[in-house]
């Protein structure tokens, strides 16, 4: 018999992680399992990665944008080693950070492969030994990984997931392919442009970031055209092949046309999918298709087996994950929730930024609503001419009838910084006038909130007049 626990964690990423330290600091006995690195895929080959990377590559789009504040470099060069260095770099130190939060909080960490045996007993194989451990609750916590389409010739050298490609295994120079056109695949594209890359993206629904705001999508493939990156939209892929001046040729249809493009390196960003493989060895839960089917509280069938993140239905997301985390865990100690699971901020960290909450008009007026919007244009506002941003807006849906804002929709930079006031507003059910009753500071991007918020009575000082 292994040693006994109150809790066992599978999985030590954002939603693993977290429970685990909730658990410890409510008094529980807490054993946490990873067969990888501790941080999971939004650390090590996610969301760091992306944007440590973005963050460096942007520099280079800003130098060229400085030219007309009349500062101009000269001899600018990339050195994708040392970008891949500091990628690397950050990485490690969070790591190490999460790491040693865990020891702190008295988490015993167990390096292997976890099978639940049955609802009490987790088997952890590592490299040289077994290990059974005993728990009066399990949560799983595994994520997920990226899909690879049954597409010919997807298994081709230089035909690469994000795993590959954040790892540094496979260096796109000539022209990089995306195969999908969701956040993985706008996000790598963005950064790969920027280091002079030849970008091409293909996309088997009608636009780019089909889960987002028609509008905002449509922005988005405007910026990113204008980057020179082609978008194909409606396409399907039919197949890969070795040939041609870059190595790859993809064949695909659009438009009932077959038409053929050339890379050197193509990326599969169609989507990830629960990773549950080799997870159940005798007992199994009810699944939901391929994602473990729970309750409201978190329970899979399994009586004291619970589940969350990418392994459940919803948004798969850090953030998403970390809350659900925190929330299983209150649950399986006794307290309710002291999270809002319902409004979930989701985020695009392009030029400019996207983020999201809440409902979108469609959204709103499909569920009944009377619906009305507040919109400010971000060439009108101060900080974002003086920062030589781009175009943008944030866009305010309310009900009509109660003034209550439904959601938010920002394309604007530092738009993800600045959602969180916004799904504040939305989970405190606060209303437009509230929002537009706040002083907020003058130069700022947030200023265009209060334009926004007095917008949808007509009211925003700095718009025109409505016709």
């Amino acid at each position: 018999m292994g040693e006994r626990y109150d809790l066992i964690v599978i999985g030590a990423g954002p939603g693993g992680y977290v429970a685990a330290i909730k658990a410890a600091k409510l008094g529980k006995k807490t054993a946490l399992i990873e067969k990888r690195e501790i941080g999971g895929t939004c650390l090590n080959r996610g969301c760091i990665p992306t944007k440590t990377l973005m963050h460096s590559t942007h520099f280079l789009y800003e130098a060229e944008k400085m030219k007309n504040a009349g500062i101009a470099f000269e001899g600018l060069s990339i050195d994708y080693e040392k970008l891949m260095a500091r990628k690397d770099e950050v990485v490690a130190g969070l790591r190490k950070g999460i790491e040693g939060l865990l020891k702190a909080n008295g988490v015993n960490v167990y390096r292997g492969t976890a099978r639940i045996i049955d609802k009490t007993t987790v088997k952890v194989k590592g490299t040289d030994d077994e290990t059974d451990l005993q728990a009066e609750n399990i949560l799983i916590a595994t994520g997920s990984v990226p899909v690879k389409p049954a597409i010919e010739g997807a298994d081709l050298k230089n035909v690469v997931t994000s795993d590959e490609l954040l790892s540094g295994q496979v260096k796109p120079e000539k022209k990089l392919l995306i195969i999908g056109g969701g956040v993985i695949g706008v996000e790598i594209a963005t950064i790969y442009s920027e280091l002079g890359c030849e970008v091409e993206i293909i996309e088997l629904m009608d636009r780019i970031l089909p889960g987002m705001d028609k509008e905002i999508s449509q922005s988005i493939a405007l910026g990113l055209k204008k980057r020179n990156i082609k978008i194909h939209t409606g396409a399907k892929v039919v197949k890969i092949s070795e040939n041609g001046s870059y190595g790859l040729v993809c064949e695909y249809i659009e438009k009932e046309n077959t038409k053929t493009t050339e890379a050197q390196t193509i990326l599969m960003a169609a989507g990830r999918k629960p990773n549950t493989e080799g997870l159940f060895e005798v007992v199994k839960p009810k699944m939901d298709g391929a994602y473990i089917k729970v309750n409201n509280n978190f329970e899979t069938s399994i009586p004291g087996v619970y589940a969350i993140g990418d392994v459940i239905r919803g948004k798969q997301l850090a953030h998403a994950a970390s809350a659900q985390a925190v929330a299983a865990v209150e649950i399986i100690c006794g307290y309710k929730p002291s999270i809002d699971l319902d409004v979930i901020p989701s985020c695009v960290y392009t030029n400019p930024e996207v983020a999201t909450v809440g409902l979108d008009e469609a959204e709103a007026a499909a569920l009944g609503y009377n619906v009305k919007i507040g919109k400010y244009p971000m060439l009108g506002n101060g900080k974002t001419l003086l920062s030589m941003g781009e175009r943008g807006f944030i866009k305010l849906v309310c009900d009509a009838d109660s003034g209550r804002i439904l959601g938010a929709q920002l394309l604007c930079d530092r738009a993800t910084d600045m959602v969180g006031e916004l799904a504040l507003a939305i989970s405190k059910k606060l209303t437009y006038k509230d929002l537009a009753s706040l002083i907020r500071p003058h130069p700022t991007y947030e200023e265009a909130i209060t334009e926004a918020a007095e917008d949808i009575e007509g009211m925003a000082i700095h718009l025109m007049p409505r016709k």
